[in-house]
C-alpha cells in the first residue's frame, strides 16, 4: 500500500506526540530525491542542492534516532548515477568525506552507528577512505544504524547474490531444492542487519512514484509513502508525518488477518 502526501499535508500539524512510540517502525529506507529541482528552482547550481540535501541527512539521522528508529537506509549514489555529467559526479563523491568529516562526532553523541552497502571497492580512495574511518570510528556505538546505499542498485545485488548461490550449487555445496527466500535475503547487502534488513517504510522525496532499482527485494512487503517535497526540504516534521500516514496502515503480508483495536 501506498499514499501521496502534497505539501499542504505536510504542515507541522502531525507532532511528535502524535505518534504512537510501540509503532515507531523499525526500519526506514528513503529514496533522496529532488536535490537538482531544488537547486534549480532558486536558480542554484545542482552541487548547491547536493550540499543542502547533506544537512538534511544530518537533521533526518538525528530526527530518527530520538524517535526509535532501529536502521535508517538512505539511497545515496546508484550504480546509474554514474551517467551524470562528471562535474557533478566528482562532487558527489566528494560529499561523503565532507560529511563524515564533520559529521561523525555528532554521529558518535547519538549512538549512531554508520554502516554502507553497495559497490564501494568501485569508488574513488579518499571516499572509500572516508566510508571504512567514519564506520570504524563508530563500530562502538549501539544505537540506530545509519545505513548508506552508495554505488548500490537492487538488481546488481539481485544478479550478485545468485552468482554466489549458482556457484555454491556448482562446488556442490548447496542443492538447487535448497534455495529459498531465506536463502536469497542471507546473500544480500543487508543481511548483517538480520530481522531488521527489510524496511517497514519506504519514503521517496519529490513526487516521483518509482523504486529507481532500489532495495527490490527488500521492499516486498514495505509500506510507501511518497511527497512531494524536495529532499533538502524535507526535516523532522516531514519525517514525522511520514510516519503518521504509516502507523495508519494495516499490514497483512498478504494475509487476511482481522485488524486490532
Amino acid at each position: 500500500m501506498f499514499s501521496f502526501l502534497n505539501k499542504d499535508q505536510v504542515t507541522g500539524e502531525v507532532a511528535e506526540q502524535a505518534l504512537d512510540e510501540s509503532k515507531i517502525p523499525a526500519h526506514i529506507a528513503i529514496i533522496m530525491d529532488g536535490n537538482g529541482r531544488w537547486a534549480q528552482q532558486r536558480h542554484l547550481p545542482r552541487i548547491a542542492g547536493h550540499k543542502q540535501g547533506m544537512n538534511t541527512v544530518k537533521t533526518v539521522a538525528k530526527a530518527a534516532s530520538h524517535l526509535g528508529v532501529k536502521v535508517l537506509t538512505l539511497y545515496a549514489f546508484s550504480t546509474e548515477n554514474w551517467k551524470r555529467p562528471a562535474a557533478e559526479v566528482n562532487y558527489l563523491m566528494k560529499l561523503p568525506v565532507d560529511f563524515f568529516g564533520t559529521f561523525v562526532p555528532d554521529l558518535v553523541k547519538n549512538n549512531i552507528r554508520v554502516k554502507v552497502m553497495g559497490y564501494t571497492d568501485q569508488l574513488p580512495a579518499s571516499t572509500q577512505q572516508a566510508v571504512h574511518q567514519a564506520i570504524a570510528d563508530t563500530a562502538h556505538c549501539t544505537g540506530m544504524v545509519l545505513n548508506f546505499a552508495l554505488n548500490y542498485g537492487g538488481r546488481a545485488e539481485i544478479v550478485t547474490a545468485v552468482h554466489g548461490l549458482a556457484q555454491q550449487v556448482k562446488d556442490g555445496e548447496l542443492e538447487p531444492d535448497d534455495i529459498d527466500d531465506e536463502l536469497i535475503s542471507d546473500r544480500l547487502m543487508t543481511a548483517d542487519l538480520g530481522e531488521l534488513r527489510d524496511p517497514d517504510l519506504l519514503i521517496r522525496t519529490s513526487g516521483e512514484l518509482r523504486l529507481s532499482n532500489f532495495m527490490l527485494w527488500q521492499v516486498a512487503y514495505s509500506e510507501f509513502v511518497f511527497t512531494e517535497q524536495h529532499w533538502p526540504d524535507f526535516d523532522q516534521t516531514s519525517l514525522e508525518t511520514a510516519i503518521y500516514e504509516y502507523q495508519q496502515r494495516h499490514r497483512r503480508f498478504g494475509g487476511l488477518a482481522s485488524k486490532k483495536s
